[in-house]
């Protein structure tokens, strides 16, 4: 008989029953595939990145596939955190899975104001600060992109985000991921997601025109993974914070490549566009491939990547 299988992971104080997370963006505000996914088999979830006030997003079209994934332009399209918090919220505090809430803004003072009012609200498990969307013509990826900036509003935002564990989602559009990641910790955060997508063009050469409404949008799936793999690793290398990696992940075992890269959990996206099923699915192969490895525990995985 074969023995049991671990595959909780420990984050923030908060206990994930496996390392498997929906990303932001990807997964609605997670009620809308409740019906679709059993929420309760995921690690967590991620709702859509929250605004002050409401966004009505980027223009059509928003999504145009690639050889090896997407780059979307969607613009951050979201109800606002106030409608969040009368509409979604109470439904989500229903669940088991830890709900994480994203939050954007264009300036300092719309992060902190965001946080404010969730502050005062149940149900969730803590907050995820987006400073890397490469989707809006303005704010967000400015502070992901200047250390001095992300400190500032890392600051800032940790002073107001007393209840709950604050990630930072971080860019890879930078030329030290490393350095980045040190100035979230440095500044308060108490663990960092990475990565975010790559800033794309995608051509249509018949209509000489760019293929997404937005022109640039986020290059994202299979194609970015083995460079999200390497700035994860940097990443755990240069804190001591939990690392959350992103970035490509389709199959269990994608999940446990990003683990033994530092990544103390992962989040799901991309394929959730082609197989809703996706987060839960792979969980369940994240499982299988312990328990073929003979891997008593997820934990065991983590930073274990051997470079020599």
């Amino acid at each position: 008989m074969s023995r049991a299988v671990d595959t909780s992971v420990s984050l923030c104080g908060l206990t994930l029953a496996n390392p498997v997370i929906a990303a932001s963006g990807t997964f609605g505000y997670g009620l809308e595939f409740a019906g679709v996914v059993r929420l309760e088999r995921l690690g967590g979830l991620v709702v859509k990145g929250l605004s002050r006030e409401p966004m009505a997003g980027n223009p059509a079209p928003r999504l145009v596939e690639t050889a090896a994934g997407m780059i979307n332009s969607v613009g951050l399209q979201n109800v606002g955190v106030r409608a969040f918090v009368a509409e979604k919220l109470p439904q989500l505090a229903r669940l088991r899975t830890p709900v994480f809430a994203n939050v954007f803004g264009f300036g300092v003072e719309d992060y902190v104001e965001v946080v404010r009012v969730l502050e005062g609200s149940e149900g969730l498990a803590a907050y995820e600060l987006n400073v890397s969307c490469p989707n809006t013509s303005h704010g967000g990826m400015q502070f992901g992109s200047d250390v001095g900036l992300l400190a500032e509003l890392v600051e800032a935002v940790k002073r107001e985000a007393r209840r709950r564990p604050l990630v930072v989602k971080l860019s890879p559009n930078v030329g030290d991921i490393a350095a980045m990641a040190r100035a979230a910790e440095q500044a308060g955060a108490d663990a960092v997601s990475l990565v975010n997508t790559f800033v794309a063009l995608a051509i249509d050469a018949r209509k000489r025109r760019a293929r997404l409404g937005a022109g640039f949008g986020g290059l994202s799936g299979p194609a970015i993974k083995p460079i999200a793999l390497r700035m994860v690793h940097q990443a755990a290398r240069a804190v001591r914070i939990p690392v959350i990696g992103l970035g490509g992940i389709a199959t269990g075992e994608d999940v446990a490549e990003f683990l033994l890269a530092g990544a103390a959990a992962v989040q799901v996206g991309t394929a959730t566009f082609w197989d809703p099923l996706a987060p839960e699915r792979i969980a369940a192969e994240f499982h299988t491939f312990l328990r073929k490895e003979g891997i008593a525990a997820a934990r065991d995985l983590i930073g274990g990547l051997k470079m020599d």
